[in-house]
């Protein structure tokens, strides 16, 4: 079996400084506000399909995060893995890189590098060439796209005078690794 790739990536336009700091905060609370998850813990995975909208719950992992570039320019990359919470053996399990960067001094882009290994060996993979890998491109990008939609709006909504800004975390650091 070969792992499949997933790229995808969204913008906000607010500057890269604002963007990190608000996800690094606390990453698990902006993928399950952005994604609407039930679970206190995790995101949920979705995609609309002849009208229907399908979705899995998924357990995010933090493995890392690390301050570096990407195409030149100042970069936060936060090492993922995810699995689905109910029955994971029959739904693909993710490692992806969530890049976050700056495009200009007030805009922001949100890339999302991936792979999974179809599930359920030989026949996994028929099932992800018919139609598994369109549908995990699908919510994968809806997932980038929901978290970009989320800080977009966190970001413009408006605070009390004596509020500090959600986006001024004491540090810029992880401090919950697991979903």
């Amino acid at each position: 079996m070969s792992d499949r790739a997933l790229y995808c990536y969204d913008y906000v336009n607010h500057p890269y400084p604002l963007v990190r700091d608000v996800v690094l905060a606390n990453p698990h609370h902006v993928f399950r506000r952005a994604t609407a998850a039930a679970a206190a813990q995790g995101a949920a995975l979705h995609v609309r399909l002849a009208g229907v909208d399908i979705g899995k719950d998924v357990a995010i992992k933090i493995t890392g995060v690390e301050h570096d570039t990407a195409y030149d320019r100042p970069a936060t990359r936060i090492l993922l893995e995810w699995q689905a919470t109910n029955n994971p053996r029959i739904f693909p399990a993710m490692k992806a890189t969530l890049v976050i960067f700056a495009l200009s001094a007030t805009e922001t882009q949100l890339e999302l590098r991936g792979s999974y290994e179809p599930p359920l060996g030989k026949f996994g993979e028929v099932l992800d060439a018919a139609a598994g890998h369109h549908l995990a491109e699908a919510s994968v990008t809806r997932f980038i796209q929901e978290v970009a939609g989320w800080l977009r709006e966190e970001l413009m909504a408006p605070r009390p005078a004596d509020a500090p800004p959600a986006a001024q975390p004491a540090a810029p650091t992880v401090t919950d690794l697991e979903c």
